[in-house]
C-alpha cells in the first residue's frame, strides 16, 4: 500500500535539504501516517485505515461513522 493518507488525501512532498554551505539536495517529506484497527458499531465489524494524525483528528471531532460515510459517497471501498 502507497504512503498516502485515505481520510485526507496526503502523500509524500518534494523538497530540498540545504546544507550549511547552502547546497541544496532534493529530499523527500513523508506525510505521519499510523495504521489504525477501529470498530464500526453500526456494521458490528473492525477496519483498518491507513492514517495521517490530522485525518485522527477528523475522525475524533466529526466522528467515524459520519468519515466512512463521506469516503464511500467519494467511491472508496471501506
Amino acid at each position: 500500500m502507497a504512503r498516502v493518507c485515505q481520510v485526507t488525501g496526503k502523500k509524500p512532498m518534494v523538497g530540498h535539504k540545504v546544507s550549511f554551505s547552502n547546497k541544496k539536495a532534493l529530499r523527500r517529506f513523508l506525510p505521519n501516517l499510523q495504521v489504525k484497527r477501529m470498530y464500526l458499531a453500526e456494521e458490528d465489524k473492525w477496519i483498518t485505515l491507513k492514517l495521517s494524525t490530522e485525518a485522527l483528528r477528523t475522525i475524533n471531532k466529526n466522528g467515524l461513522m459520519a468519515t466512512v460515510k463521506q469516503l464511500r459517497a467519494e467511491g472508496h471501498k471501506i
